[in-house]
C-alpha cells in the first residue's frame, strides 16, 4: 500500500507541475517519469523500514507517527534526488516535482493509518454507538473531572459495546467549560453546582445512581469531600478512575493480579430505585443505635445513616478492631457526626442495658449476629446465645427505654431452616413479631420491625472474598453443588433498602406484626457467579481457571426461598419491598422458652436446646450430633445436674408451645 501510495504521489507530482495537456502532448515527460519511478519506488522499499514505519500497530497511530512518515519521506526524496544527480544530473527530473511529491507521499501515508482509526474518530456511522446513548439497564453516570483521564474514559466505553454505565454530564473545578461538550457528553457545572447538576437530571429522566471521579481527590481540592458528602446521601456508588500511571508491585505468590470487580457486574440487574427524601426524614437529627456497627452489613448501614446527618450515632460492637476501624472511617468521612463507640457483647443484658441508659437511642438498628452457617452448625449454643438470646436483650431494651423503632436485619435462611443459624434468626423474628403485636394491642410502644433479605455480595466470610482469594491464587474455585441457587444483593442495596422499609413502616405505620422481605429478583446460580467472576478478571473458565464441585457443607440447602409455606404473604406499598405474615408465638410462651434455651445454652446441652428449638420452629428437626449431646461434664457434677432438672421443660410447656404454632395467626394481637 505504502509503495503504491509513493508510485501515485510521483505521478500525481508531475500532472500538477505540468498539468494533463502538457503531459499527453510532451513525450519526453512520459520517459522522464518512466525513468524516474523505478528508482524512486526502490529508495522507497528501502527507506521506509528504515525510518520505522513498520514498528508500530496502526490501529494504535497518532500524532506522534506522523515524525516516523515525514522522516521516511525526506529519505526517499533525497534519495530520488541523489540518484538522478549522479545519473543525468537532474536533467529528466523536474526540480518542482521533488516538494510536491513529498507533501502528496506525506497525505497518502498518514491517510492510509488515519484509516484504521475511523471507528475511534466515529466516521463510519453504521457502527457508531454514541456513549451517550444505551439501554435502559444502564447505569446513569457523573463524571466528576472533564480532563485527560475523563476523555480517555469515554473513549474506553465508545470501544465497549457491553459497558454497565451510562456518562450523562461532567462537573468541572470551575465553570469555565460550562455549556460545552467533551466527546458529546455536557458539561453541566462546577462541583459547587452538584445538587443544582442533580436536581436538573432527575428532572430529565437521568438520575445518576453513580458518580466517578477522574482524577485524583487531591485535584479537586475540599470540594471533593462535599461531593461525596452528598453523593452518598443520595444513596449514589461514589469510585475514582484508577489512574494509568499508578502501577502496584507484582507479588510473587499470586499467579493474577485482579481488577477490580464491580459487585452490580455480578448481578446483571439494576439496583433497585430509593425514596431517599423518606430515609432522611427517617435519620435525621435522631439518635440513632446500631448493634454489629463493624461488621459487614453494620458498616455499611453505620456509614449510610451517617450520611443522613443524625443527632447522635451510638456504635455497639463486640469486635475490638471492627469497632476501632468503624470509628475511624467515621472520624475521616463524616467528622461533623457525633458518634460514641461502645464495646458491648449482645449476651449480655446488663451490659446493653447501660447503654441504652446513657446514650437513650430514638432508633434501633440490630445488626450483631453469628451468620456463617457453617460454624454455626458445629456451636449452636453460641450461635443460640447471640442470635436468640443477643436479640432478646436488645428488643427487651428497645421497649424498657422507650426507643421509637428497633429493625432487626434477618436473612433467608429462615425460610423452612435446616441450619442451626436459619433456626436462631426464625426465633429473633418471631419475637420482634410478638413484641410489636403486644405494642399495637397496647396502643403505644416502639415498633418493632423485621426486614429479611438473601446473600449480600461482598460481605466478610462469603463467596466473593473467598473466590477472590481463588482466582488470585490460580483457583480451582469451590463450589458446594451445580445446582445451588442463591438470592443476592449487594450490601449497600441491601442497606438502602432496609432503611427505605424502616421509614415507610414508621412514618406510614406499616406492615405491623409483618416481617419486610427485601425482593431480590430470580436466584442465581452459585456456578454462574463462579464463571462470571473468571471471566470478569478476564479468564477462561474451564481453561485459565478450573472450578470444582467439593459438595454440599453441614447446614446448607441447595435452594433458598424469601417465604415460608405457612407465612401469609402480603402486598406492600413500599418499593423494592414485599410483606410476610408468620404463625405468631405468644409473647409470654417465647419469654419462658427463651429463659430455658439461654440456660441450656449456658450450660453446653445441645440436646435440650435443639428441643426447644424444635418445639418453637414447625418442620425444624434438629439433634445433636455423635458426642455431642448433653450437659457438659463438671467436677461439681450434681450442682450442674440440679440446675439442668430445676429448668428442663415439662411436657405441659411443651405442648401448649406446639398447639400456639398449629392454631395459625390470631386475628387478634396476641394477649401477654
Amino acid at each position: 500500500m505504502d509503495i503504491a501510495s509513493a508510485a501515485l504521489a510521483l505521478v500525481a507530482a508531475f500532472f500538477l507541475r505540468y498539468g494533463f495537456d502538457a503531459m499527453s502532448t510532451r513525450p519526453e515527460l512520459i520517459w522522464a517519469l518512466l525513468a524516474t519511478g523505478p528508482q524512486y519506488l526502490l529508495a522507497c522499499a528501502i527507506a521506509f523500514p528504515i525510518a520505522g514505519l513498520y514498528a508500530r500497530d496502526w490501529r494504535y497511530c497518532s500524532v506522534s507517527d506522523l515524525r516516523s512518515i515525514l522522516q521516511a519521506v525526506l529519505i526517499s526524496s533525497a534519495a530520488l534526488v541523489l540518484m538522478s544527480f549522479f545519473a543525468n544530473r537532474l536533467q529528466d527530473m523536474p526540480r518542482s516535482v521533488v516538494p510536491l511529491e513529498a507533501l502528496l507521499l506525506t497525505a497518502f501515508l498518514s491517510a492510509s493509518r488515519l484509516s484504521f482509526r475511523l471507528d475511534e474518530l466515529a466516521l463510519r456511522p453504521t457502527r457508531r454507538q454514541p456513549v451517550a446513548e444505551g439501554n435502559a439497564d444502564q447505569i446513569p453516570t457523573l463524571l466528576v473531572g472533564s480532563g485527560h483521564a475523563a476523555d480517555l474514559y469515554l473513549r474506553a466505553l465508545r470501544r465497549d459495546p457491553h459497558c454497565s454505565h451510562k456518562p450523562v454530564g461532567c462537573l468541572e473545578v470551575t465553570p469555565e467549560h460550562t455549556d460545552m461538550t467533551l466527546r458529546g457528553i455536557p458539561i453541566l457545572g462546577a462541583l459547587t453546582d452538584f445538587e443544582t447538576v442533580v436536581c436538573a437530571l432527575a428532572e430529565s429522566g437521568q438520575l445518576p445512581r453513580h458518580v466517578v471521579f477522574t482524577e485524583a481527590l487531591s485535584a479537586f481540592g475540599e470540594a471533593a469531600e462535599d461531593v461525596m458528602r452528598r453523593a452518598e446521601a443520595r444513596g449514589m456508588t461514589v469510585s475514582r478512575l484508577t489512574q494509568i500511571t499508578e502501577l502496584k508491585s507484582a507479588k510473587q505468590e499470586s499467579r493474577f493480579e485482579l481488577r477490580s470487580i464491580e459487585l452490580t457486574d455480578l448481578l446483571e440487574r439494576p439496583q433497585a430505585a430509593l425514596d431517599n427524601e423518606a430515609i432522611l426524614r427517617l435519620v435525621r437529627g435522631r439518635r440513632v443505635l446500631i448493634t454489629g456497627a463493624g461488621g459487614s452489613i453494620g458498616s455499611e448501614l453505620t456509614l449510610q445513616v451517617a450520611a443522613r446527618e443524625p443527632a447522635e450515632l451510638i456504635l455497639v460492637e463486640n469486635c475490638e478492631y471492627n469497632l476501632y476501624a468503624i470509628d475511624m472511617e467515621l472520624g475521616e468521612r463524616y467528622p461533623a457526626v457525633k458518634r460514641t463507640a461502645n464495646l458491648c457483647n449482645v449476651r449480655r443484658a446488663n451490659r446493653v442495658n447501660d447503654v441504652f441508659a446513657k446514650y437513650r437511642p430514638e432508633l434501633v438498628f440490630h445488626a450483631a449476629a453469628l451468620k456463617h452457617v457453617p460454624m454455626v452448625e458445629l456451636n449452636p449454643c453460641e450461635g443460640v446465645l447471640t442470635n436468640v438470646i443477643g436479640t432478646m436483650n436488645v428488643a427487651n431494651a428497645a421497649r424498657r427505654f422507650k426507643v421509637q423503632a428497633m429493625v432487626q436485619v434477618s436473612t433467608d435462611k429462615v425460610v423452612n431452616p435446616t441450619s442451626v443459624m436459619g433456626g436462631t434468626k426464625r426465633l429473633a423474628e418471631l419475637y420482634c413479631q410478638a413484641l410489636d403485636l403486644h405494642c399495637l394491642k397496647k396502643g403505644s410502644g416502639p415498633r418493632f420491625m423485621t426486614v429479611r433479605f438473601g446473600n449480600v455480595l461482598g460481605s466478610s466470610g462469603s463467596l466473593i472474598p473467598l473466590f477472590k482469594r481463588q482466582i488470585a491464587k490460580g483457583g480451582p474455585l469451590t463450589v458446594t453443588d451445580p445446582r445451588m441457587t442463591r438470592f443476592f444483593m449487594t450490601i449497600r442495596e441491601a442497606v438502602e433498602l432496609t432503611l427505605q422499609a424502616s421509614a415507610y413502616g414508621l412514618e406510614g405505620e406499616i406492615g405491623k406484626g409483618e416481617i419486610f422481605v427485601l425482593d431480590m429478583n430470580e436466584p442465581i446460580k452459585i456456578i454462574d457467579i463462579a464463571k462470571r467472576m473468571i471471566r470478569l478478571a478476564g479468564l477462561t473458565p474451564g481453561k485459565d481457571i478450573d472450578i470444582e464441585i467439593i459438595g454440599l457443607r453441614p447446614g446448607e440447602k441447595l435452594y433458598e426461598e424469601l417465604f415460608d409455606s405457612g407465612e401469609q404473604r402480603i402486598s406492600s406499598p413500599i418499593p423494592g419491598v414485599l410483606g410476610a405474615m408468620p404463625n405468631a408465638v405468644p409473647l409470654a410462651t417465647l419469654k419462658e422458652m427463651f429463659a430455658r434455651l439461654k440456660l441450656f445454652a449456658e450450660l453446653g446441652d445441645q440436646a435440650m436446646v435443639f428441643a426447644i428449638m424444635n418445639s418453637l420452629i414447625p418442620g425444624f428437626d434438629k439433634h445433636p450430633t455423635e458426642g455431642t449431646a448433653g450437659a457438659p461434664s463438671s467436677d461439681d457434677g450434681e450442682e450442674v445436674a440440679a440446675d439442668a432438672d430445676a429448668a428442663h421443660l415439662t411436657d405441659d410447656v411443651l405442648q401448649a408451645a406446639l398447639s400456639s404454632l398449629r392454631r395459625g395467626p390470631p386475628s387478634t394481637p396476641m394477649p401477654m
